[in-house]
């Protein structure tokens, strides 16, 4: 009997799975698109994310760290079309789906600058430290980044420390910065 009270008490799966998708899908979004530099890579893989853990039928012990996961993986099995995505891609389509208002033409000019600085200086860093860096941009936890990246979690201040003065001193280098 208390077993049946408690378990109309607690959500349903799909219902903890919308509350986990409406809290996570956009973080998830950017961080696959900073990853790929392809706004419709990442909507597609941060989906099909998802869907792979709706299919699962259960949410895992740590559901952010499983899902960044196999972003991850996702993503890096659609390494091989990215070029091709890429070509296909124009930025104003990008900003359409899943951009802001646009800015005056003197901002956009600036922020497309350093966002062109901000990409270069992320593509001249080892992978691991630009993940790290995108990760923890969007927020994720130094438990959920070690879970994704199957590093110690005492190590990921001390690694992600190393990763900003790397970016800042490439970034600064790019800008003729002294």
């Amino acid at each position: 009997m208390e077993a049946a009270v408690e378990a109309e008490r607690s959500p349903s799966f799909h219902d903890r799975f919308v509350e986990l998708f409406d809290a996570h899908f956009k973080r998830i979004y950017r961080y696959l698109n900073r990853m790929s530099g392809d706004p419709e890579l990442a909507a597609d893989v941060a989906q099909e994310a998802f869907v792979n853990l709706y299919r699962r039928g259960s949410l895992p012990d740590s559901p952010e760290a499983w899902l960044i996961s196999v972003a991850m993986n996702l993503l890096r099995n659609a390494a091989t079309t990215r070029s091709r995505r890429l070509r296909l891609l124009t930025p104003a389509r990008g900003e359409r789906v899943l951009g802001d208002p646009p800015p005056s033409p003197d901002e956009a000019v600036e922020a497309e600058d350093s966002r062109r600085r901000v990409r270069s200086a992320l593509d001249r860093m080892p992978e691991r430290e630009r993940r790290m860096l995108l990760l923890r941009a969007e927020g994720y936890s130094y438990r959920d980044i070690a879970a994704a990246l199957h590093l110690n979690e005492a190590s990921v201040g001390v690694l992600l420390a190393r990763a900003k003065r790397a970016f800042r001193d490439i970034y600064e280098e790019s800008s003729g910065a002294p």
